[in-house]
């Protein structure tokens, strides 16, 4: 019965599915796995990607197709003649949308949450989804009124490579910005070029870590210029950061970072992350406001390793105090003294909680079979939209 459900799903309905990011971060991973929960869930589909990123090489099925677009003038090129309905997952101008739309029925996810932001963009949209309550929330007290009223949460997704995780460039140079291009490179260069790539191991001692993009939205800068000097008065503890990110953030953090010394590690982009998080005592979330959900901490802990967040939301949709790992007071409001009672209640023999256990139901809302079928719902929103 099922098979005949989605014979006749596929018929009716073909998206053109967009993500036209030059690099990986959370929205990319989330696209991936929605692709193939829309593709399980019976809809065909074409899924527009940047041609630098990798990650979609394997994608190509018999419902999928995917097609290399490097921008908006050749995404709207390729789009078909007649009307389709198209899905977007990258920022697009609003001059692209509202070209899109006056031929096709335009839907799109807002991957950042409506604070201190402007949610014009998608205005001209048919219909808009997001990833969370709280963004769902923030786009409603913005005024926009086509909002999908359920969340449709990723899923932990870390079977992405198994490529050894080794040192590589913390710089994410982006070739728009020419200081980024000049200094981030040069830097890259003259870092890393003759360095021996050394394997990852993890310290005796307590280790934390960060496996995230070095943007703006984490504000890693800001919450480690409180937590830093805490942690550092704590000779056992260790921070290790998986990611990549602009110059200006990278040398920031560096900077939040000091007091550490030695016990914070910069090991760059790494793309097989299921082999880091279970080398880490605890993950560590950046600053709450700006971040959607949050699919670093869905992914540490389906691989069992708990996660360190502000006690806010999004962070309250996705880790359970105490089950899935601890939750905090932001250290703006406090100075960090309710994380540093968590560290030393850690540090003195608190009992680390397995996720996969003490929040086995929990977790299930973010497992693929979850997400196929919110990608059922989601296309038959798009099916009354047409």
């Amino acid at each position: 019965m099922r098979a005949d459900y989605n014979r006749r799903l596929s018929s009716m309905i073909h998206f053109h599915h967009v993500n036209l990011q030059p690099f990986v971060g959370g929205g990319e991973i989330y696209t991936r796995a929605l692709t193939r929960a829309l593709a399980d869930a019976g809809a065909t589909q074409t899924l527009y990607v940047h041609p630098s990123v990798r990650l979609w090489d394997e994608l190509a099925s018999d419902r999928v197709q995917v097609v290399k677009t490097e921008n908006e003038r050749q995404l709207l090129e390729r789009l078909p003649k007649e009307r389709s309905v198209v899905l977007t997952q990258s920022p697009i101008s609003v001059q692209g949308v509202e070209r899109m739309a006056a031929r096709h029925c335009v839907a799109g996810f807002a991957h950042m949450p409506m604070f201190q932001r402007s949610a014009d963009g998608f205005r001209p949209y048919a219909l808009v989804f997001t990833v969370s309550r709280y963004c769902i929330e923030l786009l409603r007290l913005a005024g926009l009124r086509q909002v999908y009223p359920e969340p449709i949460y990723g899923t932990a997704d870390v079977d992405r490579s198994s490529e050894p995780v080794v040192q590589r460039s913390p710089y994410l140079v982006d070739r728009r910005k020419f200081r980024d291009v000049l200094v981030g490179g040069f830097i890259s260069l003259k870092e890393f070029s003759k360095r021996k790539k050394a394997p990852f191991s993890k310290r005796p001692g307590l280790t934390l870590g960060l496996v995230s993009l070095i943007g703006p939205i984490k504000q890693f800068p800001a919450q480690f210029a409180i937590l830093a000097p805490l942690l550092a008065r704590r000779p056992t503890v260790n921070l290790e950061i998986f990611g990549a990110g602009g110059y200006a953030q990278v040398r920031d953090l560096r900077r939040a970072l000091r007091p550490l010394g030695k016990r914070a590690r910069f090991w760059g982009h790494q793309a097989n992350v299921g082999a880091i998080y279970p080398q880490l005592d605890y993950l560590m979330t950046g600053l709450p406001e700006k971040e959607a959900l949050g699919l670093n901490a869905l992914e540490a802990q389906s691989c069992g390793t708990p996660v360190l967040a502000p006690d806010a939301p999004p962070f309250s949709e996705t880790v359970i105090d105490g089950a899935s790992g601890f939750r905090y007071r932001d250290p703006r409001k406090d100075g960090g003294r309710h994380f540093e009672e968590i560290v030393d209640a850690i540090l003195a023999g608190r009992p680390r909680p397995d996720p996969r256990v003490a929040a086995k139901a929990h977790l299930a809302q973010f497992t693929h079979s979850a997400l196929v079928e919110r990608a059922r719902e989601l296309i038959k929103a798009l099916l009354s939209l047409e």
